[in-house]
């Protein structure tokens, strides 16, 4: 049986640490653990000429995280929190391949930041920092390794996220100091932390469209390989059509 391919965006940074020329970065486990359930990663270069082209051969699409926020003028807020940081030529092709996978009803799984962008893209909204919108927040930027549990999420019943793990409570890591403000028309809020910044969105319109707010592809939890589960069979299925 063919593998279906999977498109994962990459992070970008312009100078310092792997080279002093700009160059492309993603951690190993996000295409290990897709491989690990049955697909073929392939990362997506910022190309925007080309996303055509990268559509066609994928049957799926992650939208991954990183040290960086949505641009706040893409969601219509004039003002920028001192702690956002941007990368506009990222932003733009993420915009660009989800756009592209949301027309084509192509299985996308939105990742921490990922999420995010795929809230503001549906036409939502986002929290620009944390601590300064949320009362006794929990800490989203865990202190301890990503790799380790930072906190719960309850997950909301009659979603698609609580179908696929089939239990109301998981624990999650946590890295991000943004989250998503006001869920986009037609998206559906399936989890939510303690403190109740929304932890997860999905769009029932779509075949599958699913944004968490954690890292699953660190594994931690039977929960988050059931996500990759039916995150690639969602893009078999796609692939057959």
């Amino acid at each position: 049986m063919t593998s279906p391919l999977i498109g994962i965006t990459l992070d970008h940074e312009e100078t310092g640490g792997y080279s002093k020329y700009p160059w492309y970065a993603l951690r190993d486990n996000y295409c290990g653990t897709i491989a690990k359930h049955g697909g073929a990663p392939i990362a997506l270069p910022h190309e925007l000429e080309q996303v055509e082209s990268y559509l066609d051969a994928m049957s799926g699409l992650v939208i991954t995280g990183g040290n960086f926020d949505v641009p706040p003028e893409m969601y219509g807020d004039a003002t920028v929190h001192e702690k956002v940081t941007v990368k506009r030529r990222r932003s733009a092709f993420e915009w660009a391949i989800t756009k592209g996978a949301l027309a084509r009803n192509m299985p996308i799984l939105g990742i921490c930041g990922g999420q995010q962008l795929l809230n503001v893209i549906l036409g939502g909204t986002l929290i620009q920092h944390i601590p300064d919108s949320i009362a006794n927040p929990l800490a989203h930027e865990q202190p301890n390794p990503r790799h380790e549990i930072s906190h719960e999420v309850a997950v909301l019943a009659n979603t698609q996220l609580y179908k696929i793990v089939g239990q109301p409570t998981i624990s999650v890591n946590s890295a991000h100091h943004q989250a998503v403000g006001i869920p986009a028309p037609g998206a559906v809020v399936n989890a939510r932390a303690s403190d109740g910044v929304i932890e997860g969105i999905e769009y029932p319109a779509h075949p599958f469209c699913i944004g968490v707010q954690w890292h699953p592809e660190f594994s931690i939890t039977h929960a988050d390989d059931k996500i990759y589960t039916a995150f690639i069979a969602a893009a078999q299925s796609y692939l057959k059509e």
